[in-house]
């Protein structure tokens, strides 16, 4: 069950009893315990994943930050075991409960919720883009040597004459700036666009792997404010993307249980563009709810602390 697709946080808040929100707060916790378990024991073991990692190490948000749940907007906590919400500041104790309070988002905050709202908006409204078929990944191992190559753990399902020559008969046109700048040196002249951070509203768009995948980013940048079930849906996304976005890399992972996605058949394109276009479809209504978080917290500024 989707919980945060009931996100309407211009609504007359709910309140939630302590059994109500406790029961909310453990589910959310073992959703998320399933992710960042293996983990951490990974990491105790000092044992590295080249697909899932990723997401913990590349996203900044720690595992014990992403297993604390918060409720969100429209929402009030009831019983006196919800005063330890109160050790967060941008919550506040009202006669009905306990609440985030919007106006208590710090200034030097505002200007990041105001990107994030234009950068969602403009995601939202603008064509997706299917033709790019994974070629960053490629673009990443291009012409390096063995020891410069990340994941060099593991094999690469071609030689890099045979890399060379998928990127060179394959148009890179990689919308995502964070993507483009682990191009290698040689594989960014490639790019049909010479991206940077400046041009990053002009080209980002939902047909992107890794534009979706940054929901998950930009809904923990938005923490206490964002529901904790929104925070885990968006991570969801997030780890479905990265699984599609390295099976089909350079990167022979069959010995983890990822099957290639080979893109550099027409096959493997078609199959790529299926998987884009149903991680954009995901997308819409989670960002839509990322939006509406953000219209609420700017308004918060000529509204006072009401919720």
């Amino acid at each position: 069950m989707n919980l945060s697709s009931d996100l309407k946080v211009e609504s007359l808040p709910i309140q939630l009893s302590f059994q109500e929100w406790l029961s909310r707060q453990r589910a959310h916790e073992r959703r998320v315990r399933k992710w960042t378990d293996p983990h951490q024991t990974r990491t105790a073991r000092g044992q590295k994943h080249p697909v899932y990692d990723f997401l913990f190490t590349y996203y900044s948000y720690r595992p014990a930050l992403f297993r604390r749940w918060h409720p969100g907007p429209a929402v009030v906590l009831c019983g006196p075991e919800s005063e330890e919400f109160l050790r967060w500041p941008e919550y506040q104790c009202t006669p009905e409960g306990v609440t985030v309070d919007r106006s208590r988002l710090r200034e030097h905050r505002r200007e990041s919720v105001r990107f994030i709202r234009v950068l969602l908006a403009a995601m939202q409204q603008r064509p997706a883009f299917y033709g790019c078929y994974g070629m960053h990944e490629w673009a990443m191992v291009y012409r390096q040597t063995p020891e410069e190559i990340r994941h060099n753990a593991y094999p690469l399902r071609f030689p890099q004459d045979e890399i060379s020559k998928v990127v060179a008969s394959n148009s890179i046109c990689c919308t995502h700036f964070d993507a483009f700048r682990f191009f290698t040196p040689p594989a960014r002249p490639l790019n049909r666009n010479l991206l940077s951070r400046s041009t990053t509203l002009e080209f980002e768009q939902r047909g992107c792997l890794h534009a979706n995948m940054d929901l998950y980013k930009w809904a923990y940048k938005l923490t206490p404010f964002t529901p904790g079930e929104l925070i885990a849906d968006c991570f969801e996304l997030a780890r479905d993307i990265r699984e599609v976005d390295m099976r089909a890399s350079p990167y022979d992972l069959r010995s983890l249980g990822f099957i290639p996605v080979a893109v550099e058949t027409v096959e493997g394109r078609a199959e790529y563009e299926r998987h884009q276009r149903e991680f954009a479809e995901r997308s819409v209504p989670l960002r839509a709810q990322l939006i509406e978080i953000c219209d609420w917290l700017v308004a918060g500024r000529n509204k006072g602390t009401d919720t």
